[in-house]
């Protein structure tokens, strides 16, 4: 099903996603906001093609659609493989998707990894920027955000990752309490672009609370639960006047700086051929 790159979607009633297999891609959210308007908050594209790039990794690549549920509770299941070798990386490796709308204002994704045949470096994340207010509303500083979150693991020049785990108490990685993006985003560079060490959420049925996000405009708030033990945090921060094919972003809309926030869980080890899966649970 869907050799070529397209947008399918699901909806429950209350919630609209839609999502290409190119990619895995969510290109569009719709929820309501505190007066039942809706509006689309991730940031994106109207069509599928300025998605399509010349790029040879997992999310520039057209996924087999493998099943696709309407109803009460629609998914869709996305499925690729990658053979030994591909992008250097050694043996080959089955990878699922599922999205599901779980209820009216739940959407879940469960991914999943298979090594077939040899050790291999897997991290699966999902990469979709956030804006509360809506895609085309500005910049997210006064977003609110709550990480639950002692640690982050700091990184070099190269933003490489340099083995030290360093408390966040006292610095302005510090999201444990709720705080708006802008408070103290000057004091990390061009922006926050780190990761966080999900060690003090609270747990329910397998998943761990990740992390809050509200927009005060829409009163729209984001609850990501996760089984993942780490989440990078990003604030869009080279998203400066980012624009697709035709000059422009969904309805005409240009992206720029910290247009949109990105709340990526997952991992980063090396494992043995075994099944790694990981899943992540957004509520509004």
């Amino acid at each position: 099903m869907a050799d070529q790159p397209q947008i399918f979607e699901l909806n429950n009633g209350t919630m609209q996603v839609k999502i290409s297999n190119y990619g895995c891609t969510i290109t569009s959210l719709s929820v309501p906001d505190k007066n039942g308007q809706l509006a689309d908050v991730v940031l994106g594209f109207d069509t599928v093609e300025p998605y399509v790039v010349d790029s040879r990794v997992l999310t520039k690549k057209n996924w087999e659609v493998v099943e696709y549920k309407k109803g009460v509770n629609p998914s869709i299941t996305f499925k690729y493989n990658s053979s030994d070798g591909e992008e250097g990386y050694p043996g080959d490796v089955s990878v699922t998707a599922t999205y599901a709308l779980t209820s009216s204002t739940t959407m879940k994704l469960d991914m999943e990894a298979v090594p077939e045949n040899k050790a291999s470096p897997i991290n699966l994340a999902q990469h979709t920027y956030w804006n509360l207010a809506g895609h085309n509303s500005g910049n997210i500083l006064d977003h609110s955000v709550q990480i639950w979150a002692l640690h982050i693991t700091p990184v070099d020049q190269n933003t490489v990752p340099t083995g030290e785990i360093m408390p966040v108490k006292g610095t302005p990685f510090d999201f444990t309490a709720e705080k708006k993006v802008g408070t103290s985003i000057h004091e990390v560079g061009l922006g926050y672009d780190h990761n966080y060490v999900l060690d003090c959420g609270e747990e329910k049925s397998g998943l761990r609370h990740a992390a809050k996000v509200k927009d005060p405009s829409s009163s729209r708030v984001l609850n990501l639960w996760t089984n993942a033990p780490g989440m990078q945090f990003y604030t869009g921060n080279y998203v400066n006047g980012v624009v697709g094919k035709g000059g422009a972003g969904k309805g005409g809309a240009v992206y720029n700086e910290h247009a949109g926030l990105c709340l990526e869980t997952g991992i980063s080890k090396c494992h043995k051929p075994t099944k790694l899966p990981i899943s992540c649970c957004s509520t509004w």
